[in-house]
């Protein structure tokens, strides 16, 4: 219950309420009151419900809540019979009541706004069958319905638009860019098309390069399947070397120590482990599992503004002293039986996070025991690789990482070509197949004229001759361009091989050189770093104690200052107390009656004379009422009687009058006509 009333008065306090309660003053709160703040909650999430109670009578607020909580879908937890007892709680204010739909609504308030801005299109309206015989009506509920699931397909699609974040702006930057990518690269293919074009031989020169290309690729990944295969055996070695090493210790352990001291251990190392099990690991996992879910809604919600943000750390300042208050008003209000335990409390939460600390401080070795055991192995591998192999710079890596990018590009590119070009030999192929087609139809008709003529296979023989001698004139030159081709190439060869030869060898003479620089500086840096690691290590030990003692220090200061606090806070209302004691003594005390009719028991006293004398009137004006009040009945019963006939009465005198009235006028139209 007390978790209740805090989690009701935190959402309070917060926007859009802001009521600055507390606990006490929540607590304290009329059932006319806690109605009306129930009736505000119902107002924030449905607009409709945001009314002053005192305008409309009970048994309206009870059943205008009663709809809206069941449109939520609020269950009250109980039987039928404690159902009954709801409604009579909601009716006259009682806290049993209020106290957990508060909760309820304050928890989900996002979620509840939804549901009853849905409700408001979405409860349908029960029409009779009998009405619904009428076609008019019939079409209307039928319209009627078509629109509320037209409502909800709208809705859900509005709501995952929103989950979803897409920008239509974004997406069209993004199109636009790639489209201008796309016409960079198909200019770029064309003006490389045109290039590769104009050499001699280049199917055959492209074809050698992906071959040289395979080859090298196929000796990287075979260096390094190497290479993985080195950094395996120097890690399974160490891994051996270690558990060797842990053996030996064990049976040292086993040969030097005792059953006792072993047991003993082990019962140290089991309390741990179930102290971690049973209650740290536990915590820290409800502790996680509290933050993902303010994550998630965090996420879940917009992006905060600036304004936002600064909204936030108001509202945590205000919490913040609110909490002071509350620590304050909780010392001062401590009762003296609770004093007595204080001191043993105080002990006890020392004790537990003395415990916790060190549980922690014990973690956080273990865990950098396991890091700096995995930087060993890493360090060790890595003297391993730079004994075996070299290792790339990062400018080296660099123009690495960007010759694969380039070879990434360029295979895109190719492959396209072959796309392009496989395309385009479907097309030819095709094209092949019905020109040979109409070769064969016309090469059938001009077999069918030769045979009229007499000079059968005159065509094919002339075709035949032709065709030797343009391959015979075709080989001739394909063999001298090839003798020429082959002596330019290797002149080339020989060429470029000495250029490269001449340009590379000062390159490698100070290539060698920086090598022996840099494993020297190598050596050097590791060297420092050793003893960089040391001093880092012993000043960090030396600032952990001293953090520990300045923690220490700072708990006890804080324990001493909530003492004082406490004490001089008790001191206070004492003597408050004391001092209204005496005053109300002096007052009860004093002769003189002034003095006497401002202490509070004379006051009380007068009012309550006053109260009786006033009881005793009232007692006898309803005693008079109550004698005369059948007398009373009668004479009125006689009064609305005699006002019934009088005005049967004057209903009577008026039919006369104007009975009369027309029978003179009837003599008078007599007289005129005996007139005439």
């Amino acid at each position: 219950m007390g978790d209740q009333m805090q989690v009701i008065v935190e959402k309070l306090n917060q926007e859009p309420f802001r009521k600055n309660y507390n606990l006490i003053s929540f607590d304290s709160l009329e059932p006319l009151q806690l109605l009306q703040l129930l009736s505000d909650v119902l107002g924030e999430i449905d607009p409709k419900h945001a009314v002053d109670i005192r305008e409309e009578l009970p048994e309206q607020t009870a059943k205008r809540m009663l709809n809206l909580l069941g449109i939520l879908k609020y269950k009250p937890p109980g039987t039928v019979s404690d159902l009954s007892a709801f409604r009579q709680g909601l009716v006259t204010g009682s806290k049993a009541v209020i106290h957990p739909v508060l909760h309820w609504l304050l928890q989900r308030t996002n979620e509840l706004r939804t549901r009853a801005y849905l409700a408001r299109f979405l409860v349908k309206l029960e029409v009779p069958a009998e009405f619904l015989q009428d076609d008019t009506v019939a079409d209307f509920n039928k319209q009627y319905e078509e629109l509320m699931e037209a409502f909800k397909n709208l809705h859900k699609e509005h709501e995952q638009l929103k989950i979803s974040g897409l920008s239509t702006a974004e997406i069209r930057r993004d199109i636009s860019a790639m489209e201008e990518e796309k016409d960079q690269l198909a200019k770029r293919v064309e003006r490389l098309k045109k290039r590769v074009e104009t050499v001699q031989n280049h199917q055959r020169m492209l074809e050698i390069a992906r071959q040289l290309r395979l080859e090298k690729e196929r000796e990287e990944s075979l260096a390094q399947q190497k290479q993985e295969q080195k950094s395996q055996l120097f890690h399974t070695e160490q891994r051996l070397q270690r558990a060797q090493v842990q053996l030996k210790e064990m049976q040292h352990m086993v040969a030097d120590s005792k059953p006792e001291s072993l047991m003993k251990k082990l019962e140290e190392e089991i309390n741990f482990n179930s102290y971690l099990v049973n209650e740290k690991i536990p915590r820290e996992m409800e502790s996680k599992k509290t933050s993902v879910y303010f994550l998630q809604k965090l996420v879940a919600e917009p992006a905060m503004t600036q304004a936002d943000l600064t909204a936030l750390e108001s509202e945590i300042e205000e919490v913040t002293a609110q909490m002071n208050q509350l620590i304050e008003k909780r010392i001062i209000t401590y009762e003296p039986t609770d004093s007595k335990f204080s001191m043993y409390r105080q002990q006890a939460s020392i004790i537990s996070r003395k415990k916790e600390a060190k549980a922690e401080e014990l973690q956080a070795a273990k865990e950098e025991m396991s890091s700096l055991e995995k930087q060993v192995e890493q360090k060790n591998s890595q003297a391993q690789g730079l004994g075996g192999s070299e290792v790339l710079t990062e400018e080296e890596f660099k123009q690495y990482v960007s010759r694969l990018r380039g070879k990434n590009t360029l295979y895109k590119r190719r492959r396209q070509e072959v796309a392009e070009i496989t395309a385009e030999y479907g097309i030819l192929q095709r094209t092949e197949e019905l020109l040979r087609q109409r070769h064969q139809a016309t090469q059938q008709q001009l077999q069918a004229i030769e045979e009229k003529k007499g000079i059968s296979g005159y065509s094919y023989t002339q075709e035949e001759l032709e065709r030797v001698s343009a391959v015979k004139s075709e080989m001739d030159e394909v063999k001298g361009q090839t003798l020429d081709n082959m002596s330019e190439m290797v002149k080339k060869l020989n060429a470029m091989v000495a250029e490269k030869k001449a340009s590379l060898a000062p390159v490698i003479k100070e290539l060698r050189q920086l090598r022996q620089t840099c494993q020297e500086l190598t050596q050097e840096c590791d060297e420092k770093k050793m003893q960089y690691d040391s001093c880092a290590a012993g000043l960090e030990t030396n600032r952990s104690a001293l953090e520990q003692e300045v923690k220490g220090l700072l708990e006890e200061c804080a324990q001493e200052e909530s003492n004082y606090r406490y004490i001089n806070c008790m001191k206070r209302s004492l003597e408050v107390q004391l001092q209204r004691a005496k005053e109300e003594m002096k007052a009860y005390v004093s002769p003189e009656p002034q003095e006497r009719r401002r202490a509070v028991r004379e006051q009380y006293t007068r009012i309550i004379l006053e109260q009786e004398n006033l009881g005793k009137k009232l007692r006898e004006k309803q005693k008079v009422v109550r004698e005369s009040h059948g007398l009373n009945m009668k004479q009125m019963k006689m009064w609305q009687d005699f006002e019934k006939l009088m005005e049967c009465k004057r209903e009577c005198f008026l039919k006369q009058q104007n009975q009369a009235a027309i029978g003179q006028i009837i003599q008078e139209g007599g007289k005129d006509r005996l007139v005439l």
